[in-house]
């Protein structure tokens, strides 16, 4: 037994009046117009028994076109009472991966609305404890690996013999780095910005500066409007892209090109590069390229995979092409969001 107030009783009850409505029209027209009435009985009045005069159109095409107007009214009305709760849980679904605090979804509308409203809102509630749960074992992991750590590094300086030193004290400090590029990784997933507009062009060029005032080969150029954006996960990318760059290649160049709908970000170098078979291999969790661009060049194999993952966030992507002339040709496209 369907229940009264769920969503197919009220698209059979449009659908159901929509029907009659069409039908009592056409009987109407019929029985005004269909056909010609009977002769008056004799002696009657001239006008008794009469109908009304035809109109100046006719035929059946009037009924008909009753009928089709309304039945396309009752589709119109009906296609939309099954499509709003789809939209409104779309446009929740939208909200929540962007901000995982976003209001709940409404527990209004039709019976079948408001279940899914309900799923939703319960999958909203368990995401978010889970997200929090996963941040305290973040800070806990973190707390109880870098206390034994720091530990072990002062033990270590006490072994006599040097190059066993040297070499326990390179391991310890790549256990450190890579302990540090997870939970920044992990941190990087688990947050979450509103879009605000963002002069981009401005934070490459202040990113540059900072650079060259360490030393480093950048350079910039092109030009860019502002754009909605959210501004940690773009500045993570950003830098990111650059710090591989300037790892493995020690130079930089960093081109902006503006249009319409996108924004491109093309940092190049002239490095070592990545063959066409392991560009997408890159962008995975701690994968390491064998040969110049590996573990001696001091990465953990995060870098890319934080970047990508911030610019996917904002609805954008991150590719990687041969530079002309050798090397490797990083380009992160952003949308234009409305």
């Amino acid at each position: 037994m369907r229940r009264a107030d769920s969503l197919f009783a009220r698209l059979f009850g449009v659908l159901l009046l929509a029907i009659v409505l069409a039908h009592v029209l056409a009987f109407i027209w019929f029985h005004l117009y269909g056909h010609p009435p009977p002769p008056p009985p004799p002696g009657a009045p001239a006008h008794e028994g009469m109908r009304p005069p035809p109109p100046p159109f006719g035929g059946p095409l009037v009924p008909l076109t009753l009928q089709l107007l309304t039945l396309v009214a009752a589709a119109w009305y009906g296609a939309g009472l099954l499509s709003r709760p789809i939209q409104h849980l779309a446009r929740a679904a939208e909200r929540l991966s962007d901000d995982l605090d976003s209001p709940p979804l409404a527990d209004t509308g039709p019976h079948e609305a408001r279940q899914a409203a309900h799923a939703f809102n319960l999958m909203q509630q368990r995401v978010r404890q889970q997200v929090q749960q996963r941040g305290r074992m973040l800070a806990a992991v973190s707390h109880d690996l870098r206390t034994p750590l720091a530990r072990l590094k002062l033990r270590v300086e006490q072994i006599p013999d040097q190059l066993l030193r040297g070499r326990m004290a390179q391991d310890l400090e790549e256990m450190i780095g890579m302990l540090d590029a997870t939970l920044r990784y992990l941190h990087e997933q688990r947050s979450s910005e509103a879009l605000q507009w963002l002069d981009l062009q401005a934070l490459v060029e202040s990113m540059v500066e900072d650079a060259q005032d360490r030393g480093a080969a950048v350079q910039v150029s092109g030009h860019c409007a502002p754009l909605r954006a959210q501004p940690l996960a773009l500045r993570s990318c950003l830098s990111n892209l650059l710090e591989n760059a300037l790892r493995y290649a020690g130079h930089a160049a960093i081109e902006l090109s503006d249009g319409r709908e996108q924004v491109e970000v093309r940092v190049r170098d002239h490095g070592p590069g990545i063959a066409a078979e392991q560009r997408e291999a890159v962008f995975e969790a701690f994968f390491r390229v064998e040969g110049s661009r590996n573990r001696n060049s001091g990465g953990v194999g995060l870098g890319l995979t934080i970047a990508r993952e911030a610019a996917r966030r904002q609805g954008g992507d991150i590719l990687l092409e041969d530079t002309p002339g050798g090397g490797l040709t990083a380009i992160l496209r952003l949308p234009r969001q409305a």
